[in-house]
């Protein structure tokens, strides 16, 4: 098995972890900016220190970084805050399952930002497997209630947020990827290590400028929920460390296939640990799914 599938399927596990720890995290009162910004106070200065420490005993300097890569962190990690604030907006919405489903387009989306941002190739058969991957995801988050869609479900404000949320998502996964490939290294850890440190460095500043301004109470907030929220710091870190390395090695649409596997895991939890039943058309969202991951494996 290719190394970037075992990072992808790593990234994947971490992430499920992280969700489960923010079901927890959800009891506390911090805002959406807050809790967006606890996953970046409890991860970023580790991910700067580690990555720091991995240079030095590597023997390794750190890079020059330049303008476009600076370019591509920045849109990077711009996009990914933006989608984060779509999300919000459609956790709001009375339409919440229709929105999400329109999110779940970002791994083809990632396909077409990939052709124009870096020119990345997608085969045929790899496009067969993402548009295989799409049809389970949709069978996987669709409302219960799928008969009963009509057009005018199609279009409105859920939809139009969960579009763009997705395209954010996939410009800020085929950007980092951009990023990391500006890094003149062979080292594909120590290349997605600082491409991870600068972009979170970025967003934990830009973050506690926002909150000092506009919701100065909820710095105090994340400190005092720090029992919770530093372990879904660490997850999140070594989750996006895996996102970066996988970015580095393979293209961002592919990356992004095999990681939806995270589904099928968050299924298993539900199952598992908060017993609830999952419906038939789930379970054959699974096994399409599945298909589609094994068809990315068999590709590479």
């Amino acid at each position: 098995m290719s190394l970037w599938i075992s990072i992808s399927v790593a990234a994947a596990v971490f992430q499920t972890l992280r969700f489960m720890l923010q079901k927890v995290m959800a009891k506390q009162t911090l805002s959406a900016a807050g809790a967006t910004f606890a996953r970046f106070l409890y991860s970023a200065p580790i991910i700067l220190v580690l990555t720091t420490l991995y240079l030095d005993q590597t023997g390794q300097a750190w890079p020059d970084l330049s303008p476009q890569f600076w370019m591509y962190a920045a849109t990077g990690g711009l996009a990914q805050v933006l989608a984060t604030v779509c999300l919000v907006l459609v956790f709001k919405s009375c339409n919440f399952a229709v929105g999400i489903t329109f999110k779940k387009t970002e791994v083809i989306l990632a396909v077409l930002v990939g052709i124009v941002f870096l020119g990345d190739q997608v085969s045929w058969q790899g496009l067969g497997a993402i548009v295989l991957g799409l049809i389970g995801v949709l069978l996987l988050s669709s409302p219960a209630q799928i008969g009963a869609w009509n057009w005018r479900m199609m279009f409105n404000r859920a939809t139009g947020l969960g579009i763009l949320s997705g395209a954010l998502f996939a410009v800020s996964a085929v950007t980092y990827r951009g990023a990391s490939l500006q890094l003149d290294m062979a080292d594909h850890w120590g290349r997605a290590g600082v491409t991870l440190a600068m972009v979170t460095s970025m967003q934990l500043t830009g973050m506690a400028i926002y909150l000092f301004l506009r919701e100065r109470g909820e710095i105090s907030a994340v400190w005092q929920a720090r029992r919770v929220a530093g372990w879904i710091g660490f997850l999140s870190m070594v989750g996006s460390f895996c996102w970066f390395t996988a970015f580095t090695l393979q293209n961002a649409a592919y990356v992004k296939a095999v990681g939806q596997i995270e589904l099928i895991f968050s299924l298993l939890v539900t199952v598992l640990f908060f017993k609830e039943k999952i419906s038939l058309r789930e379970w054959i969202g699974v096994a399409v799914l599945g298909m589609s991951v094994l068809g990315m494996v068999v590709l590479a």
